[in-house]
């Protein structure tokens, strides 16, 4: 088993040798860390496009560069040995870079394969394969388990004790005790994850917008934070109380529990514009109070929403900042700011989001 693992050095020798036999190379990488099936599956099937397979591991410290300090939790050695103990790989190594450029240079592979949640204009990587003479092959994405599922049901079931509801002036109401700092992603409610209904406060009339589910489960799964910010004003003109609100965001935890997406607060002014409130977006104050909850790295956090008022949070509290063309879609004219992205909806937000988050650029 451990004859498959190597150094890129010698794998670049190897890889000349191969090229002289007529042999086609495959390559591809990741952490693997939290070894599951879907990774069995991914490199069974990236086996089948090459004579020749070799799997990039990503080092422990590149993992603490991206991924935070308390990741992995597997040593990269024992990553490396379970992927050389499968039939499917031919060789494995350990690479401390974060992306893989080198690696394409040094081994030259016939083909670069990824996992099909890339795009092909997304991979940072393309000019070097096509450089070396290779193509980029995607495999489409099957299995619906991740590491960072796996990671947030062990935690859950750790810490299902901890979960509490909180009904303080203008404060989270569902709560869960998280200690990781991490980047988070700040979403508006209305308009932006569900269907903008003026004063909505029957949870019948919840209705999650196209994408929604699968861009907030994309956005859980690289492993940043959930936190809706929501201005609630209705509330203090008296056309609809808390618990109303409450019903309300019940329905949407109803809705959200089939796919596994978690919200990690929910914070919400329900001051009108007259109050003149310092919780009221685009005033910073309920990002102030996660970014304290939380302890998130708000240096690399991203705010979503519908209106220019979103826009003008993040700007405000320093963030990153994601338009979606659902909802008011920015024609609420409340605001002159552009923002860093304009999404169709939340899916294409997270793709954005990973797209920056893959090729490192703020």
């Amino acid at each position: 088993m451990t004859h498959k693992i190597k150094s890129r050095r010698t794998l670049t020798q190897i890889c000349n040798r191969l090229r002289q036999e007529k042999k086609s190379i495959g390559f591809t990488s990741g952490v693997f860390d939290l070894f599951h099936a879907g990774h069995v599956e991914y490199l069974e099937k990236a086996k089948e496009l090459c004579d020749v397979l070799i799997v990039g591991v990503n080092s422990d410290v590149s993992v603490r560069r991206y991924k935070g300090a308390n990741r992995p939790f597997v040593p990269e050695q024992q990553r490396a040995k379970v992927l050389a103990g499968l039939s499917s790989v031919d060789f494995v190594f350990i690479f401390n870079e974060r992306r893989n450029q080198q690696n394409i240079l040094s081994l030259k592979p016939d083909f670069y394969i990824k996992a099909g949640d890339y795009l092909p204009d997304q991979l940072t990587s393309r000019e070097a394969v096509t450089s070396v003479g290779g193509k980029v092959v995607l495999i489409p994405v099957e299995s619906q388990i991740s590491t960072s599922e796996i990671i947030r049901r062990i935690a859950s079931a750790e810490c299902a004790g901890d979960q509490t509801v909180v009904r303080k002036k203008g404060a989270v109401h569902f709560e869960r005790k998280l200690s990781k700092a991490v980047p988070a992603v700040f979403l508006d409610r209305d308009g932006t994850i569900n269907e903008e209904v003026e004063y909505l406060h029957e949870p019948e009339k919840f209705r999650l917008l196209p994408n929604a589910l699968k861009g907030l489960k994309k956005l859980q799964n690289m492993g940043y934070r959930l936190v809706i910010v929501t201005n609630q004003g209705a509330i203090g003109l008296g056309y609809y109380t808390k618990e109303d609100f409450y019903r309300v965001n019940r329905k949407m935890f109803q809705d959200f529990a089939p796919a596994g997406v978690n919200i990690d607060k929910i914070y919400f002014c329900p001051h009108n514009a007259a109050e003149n409130c310092a919780c009221r977006k685009p005033n910073t104050e309920l990002i102030e109070r996660a970014v304290r909850d939380l302890n998130i790295d708000l240096s690399n956090s991203f705010i979503i929403g519908d209106k220019t008022s979103d826009l003008e949070t993040g700007r405000r509290a320093g963030i990153r900042t994601i338009l979606v063309k659902t909802g008011h879609a920015g024609k609420d004219g409340l605001f002159a700011v552009k923002a860093d992205y304009t999404a169709e909806d939340l899916l294409d937000a997270a793709g954005w989001i990973l797209q920056k988050e893959r090729t490192g650029s703020s």
